[in-house]
C-alpha cells in the first residue's frame, strides 16, 4: 500500500534509477531535489554533494534512524515514506514531536548540544539520505548557496516547532485537527502533489498523541468532519472537500 500511495508514487522519475528505495538514485534524478537542494545549485556542486550523501538500505516500519541522546553526527533527508520524531517523558510515555514527509530534513535538533534531542522512527517503509554534518559544513564553505539553504532549513525547523506550540494552544479538538490537515495539505503542495487528496500514514493514536487528544476524540472529529462534508475518509486515504471551511475552523 505504501508504495502505491500519493506520498511515494509520484516522487521520482520513471527510470530504473528513480525507485525511491534504490540507493543508487542520484540527487540529479530525484524529484525531491528542488526541495532538499538550493535551486541555484550548479551541476558541479551537486556532484560534490553526491560524494558525501550516504544512502542506506530501506527502513522498515518501526526501524529507528537515530535515538534521543545518541551523539549527533548527521542530518537526514526523507526520500520516501514517512518518519515520526518523539521523546520519552519523565514518566516513560512517548510524546510525538513531529512528522516528516519526503523532501524534509530531520536531525537538526542535535546541532546545538551535540546529541539528538528526539528519536526518529519510520512509520512505514522508508528511504533516507544521510548527510554527515562535518562534511556538510565543509561543503557549505565551498558552496555559498548550500550554506544559505541550510539556514533556511533550520528556520523551517524553528517554524515547525512554533506551529506545534500553536496547534496545542488551540482550544478545541476540531481546531487542532483542522490545523493539522491544513498543514499537511500545504506540505503536499510543496512537493507538487495534491493538496486535497493524500494518505495519512500516521495512526489515529499517533495523531492524538501529537495533538494532545485521545484516539476516541480524534475518531469522533473525523466522523463529524465527514458528516459535515468537509472531508472524505477511507481508511488512511483522505480527501479535503472544503479547504476554506477547514481554514476557518483552524483559524488559519
Amino acid at each position: 500500500m505504501a508504495e502505491k500511495s500519493a506520498l511515494a508514487g509520484n516522487l521520482l522519475s520513471s527510470s530504473d534509477k528513480s525507485c525511491p528505495h534504490n540507493h543508487q538514485v542520484s540527487c540529479n534524478d530525484c524529484r525531491l531535489g528542488s526541495i532538499c537542494l538550493p535551486l541555484a545549485m550548479k551541476d558541479d556542486d551537486i556532484v560534490k554533494l553526491e560524494e558525501i550523501v550516504q544512502r542506506g538500505r530501506p527502513l522498515q516500519k518501526n526501524d529507528h534512524i537515530y535515538r534521543a541522546h545518541d551523539k549527533f553526527h548527521s542530518v537526514y533527508a526523507v526520500r520516501s515514506g514517512t518518519v515520526k520524531t518523539y521523546r520519552v517523558t519523565n514518566d516513560g510515555q512517548e510524546q510525538i514531536t513531529g512528522f516528516y514527509f519526503p523532501g524534509e530534513i530531520m536531525g537538526m535538533d542535535g546541532i546545538g548540544s551535540g546529541k539528538y534531542a528526539n528519536s526518529a522512527r519510520a512509520l512505514e517503509t522508508a528511504a533516507i539520505c544521510e548527510i554527515p554534518f562535518d562534511r556538510l559544513e565543509a561543503l557549505s564553505t565551498e558552496v555559498p548557496n548550500m550554506q544559505r539553504h541550510f539556514f533556511q532549513l533550520m528556520s523551517q525547523e524553528i517554524t515547525s516547532d512554533q506551529q506545534l506550540i500553536t496547534l496545542l494552544s488551540k482550544n478545541s479538538a476540531e481546531e487542532r485537527i483542522a490545523a493539522l490537515l491544513i498543514s499537511i495539505s500545504a506540505r503536499m503542495v510543496r512537493r507538487k502533489l495534491s493538496g486535497t487528496q493524500f494518505r495519512l500514514p500516521m495512526s489515529r493514536t499517533d495523531i492524538g498523541n501529537y495533538l494532545g487528544l485521545t484516539i476516541e476524540t480524534v475518531s469522533r472529529v473525523f466522523s463529524r468532519f465527514k458528516k459535515q462534508n468537509l472531508v472524505d475518509v477511507d481508511g488512511k486515504e483522505i480527501t479535503l472537500k472544503d479547504l476554506e471551511a477547514l481554514r476557518e475552523i483552524a483559524d488559519m
